[in-house]
């Protein structure tokens, strides 16, 4: 199985402590470029034994990329985050939850253990990845943070700084950028919080320094340099569900059976193939994920 927990992983296996809390050392030892793949747990270059998930290369992982902040092309994001600065950086924790604060991003994650997990990853516009992320699993920090029993739902905002990102000096979003999870989606054990990939810290354009991956659910899910977390009785408004709620729903779950309004759901390109693959519902973790929506209408909550 692709997923283990973390009292089962083999200490071999996970990135050393030390080294992840210390920004600076973690840079210059993982900083070695091709030579940074051997940093990944051996035996993760597959998923589920399926030999056709191989790993999108890191230029492509960090070259082609949607974060809006920094421009509608693929390419922008790398060329117009190079100066972004992720360093102080803080997260405001509120609503809903027993220890509000303005958290230092290493007092935030402190005391977690980080871990790398091979996920797949399926954008909207039918382009999906295979990307080795290292984070914590946010149901650790949930339950640091203590969540009041009213908490049914967890958003996250990114960072809003036009003068460090051109793309929102535009109106094509509503800016911030706002996502959100039902609170069963937030903590299971799928769901993380990056802040690394490929074996190396985040890198900009990629939602440094801190982002959140849940692979079941389209890309747009996944907020990025996020600096704010809130637990809210109510579900709240997201960004695209605000911009486009015909075409993207407060779910988000990856669906072949059900098309963008524009566009089909059913066939993906992994970046860097040239012939198409079939969908999977989930994206391929319906064992992992799929009790949490029975009996929902997945046409209707899209």
């Amino acid at each position: 199985m692709l997923i283990r927990r973390p009292p089962d992983i083999p200490s071999s296996e996970i990135t050393d402590e030390s080294l992840f809390w210390n920004r600076r050392s973690f840079i210059k030892a993982a900083g070695l470029g091709a030579a940074a793949i051997t940093l990944l747990p051996r035996g993760w270059r597959r998923l589920d034994g399926n030999t056709d998930d191989k790993l999108t290369p890191y230029e492509d992982v960090t070259g082609y990329n949607n974060f809006y902040e920094f421009g509608t092309d693929k390419g922008d994001p790398k060329a117009n985050a190079t100066h972004f600065r992720t360093q102080p950086w803080k997260v405001e924790v509120g609503g809903e939850v027993n220890k509000p604060a303005s958290y230092d991003l290493d007092d935030l994650l402190k005391g977690f253990t980080p871990v790398e997990r091979v996920y797949r990853h399926r954008c909207v516009e039918a382009w999906s990845m295979v990307v080795p992320w290292l984070g914590i699993p946010l149901a650790g920090i949930i339950d640091k943070l203590g969540p009041t029993s009213k908490a049914k739902f967890v958003e996250f905002t990114t960072i809003l700084d036009p003068s460090q990102m051109p793309g929102q000096r535009s109106n094509i979003l509503p800016w911030p950028y706002v996502e959100a999870l039902r609170m069963d989606e937030a903590r299971h054990p799928l769901t993380l919080l990056v802040t690394g990939l490929y074996g190396k810290p985040l890198p900009n354009q990629n939602g440094a320094p801190l982002r959140l991956i849940v692979p079941w659910k389209y890309g747009f899910k996944g907020g990025k340099s996020i600096v704010k977390i809130r637990f809210t009785e109510q579900q709240p408004m997201t960004t695209w569900n605000i911009a486009a709620p015909n075409e993207y729903g407060f779910y988000a779950n990856v669906n072949p059976e059900v098309d963008h309004p524009r566009w089909s759901q059913a066939r993906e390109r992994r970046v860097g193939e040239f012939f198409k693959r079939k969908t999977l519902m989930f994206n391929g973790y319906v064992d992992q994920v799929a009790s949490m929506y029975a009996g929902m209408d997945l046409s209707k909550n899209f």
